[in-house]
């Protein structure tokens, strides 16, 4: 069964940002670039981003995140790669080491399908880019982490969401 869901954001971060110590600040490169559209890529992500073929992230390629979740926070500085408003997008994770739910989303172009794994839990830079004690209220919102299954367009706007298994 599919669920209408809205794409709110598509974010391609070509370099990382929160390298270092959190003290320190960001690095001083391009933020993310926000798209109105992406290609993804089965296997090797969102082109463009700088986890794109990355063998280290192979299960961890894409990150979503619903919108919802972080209620009075401007999502696109949790710099996640796909963020959706509709579908509680957290409850896809599963634990460190295994697979959790297979899902498609079409914004129009036909299904990208994904599979997703572990949760994209904040780290301590959101203390610095959202604000003190963010990191811990985030836990558990932030998302999740996944692999694209098959290949696609993604765009901006309406889209449905489907589970697959």
């Amino acid at each position: 069964m599919s669920t209408a869901v809205e794409v709110v954001a598509l974010m391609v971060s070509p370099v990382h940002a929160f390298e270092g110590r959190p003290q320190d600040g960001p690095r001083p490169d391009p933020a993310p670039i926000a798209r109105a559209e992406v290609e993804v890529r089965a296997g090797l992500g969102i082109v463009g981003d700088r986890y794109f073929g990355q063998t280290v992230h192979r299960n961890a390629a894409v990150t979503l995140l619903d919108a919802d979740s972080v209620p009075g926070v401007d999502p696109t500085v949790l710099r996640r790669n796909i963020v959706v408003r509709g579908y509680p997008i957290d409850t896809l994770a599963a634990g460190r080491m295994s697979a959790g739910r297979r899902f498609s989303l079409d914004s129009g172009s036909g299904p990208v399908e994904f599979q997703a794994y572990r949760p994209a839990n904040p780290c301590a830079w959101m203390n610095v880019v959202v604000g003190p004690g963010a990191m811990k209220a985030l836990r558990g919102h932030g998302g999740v982490r996944a692999t694209p299954l098959s290949s696609g367009v993604l765009r901006v706007g309406p889209a449905l969401f489907e589970l697959l298994d």
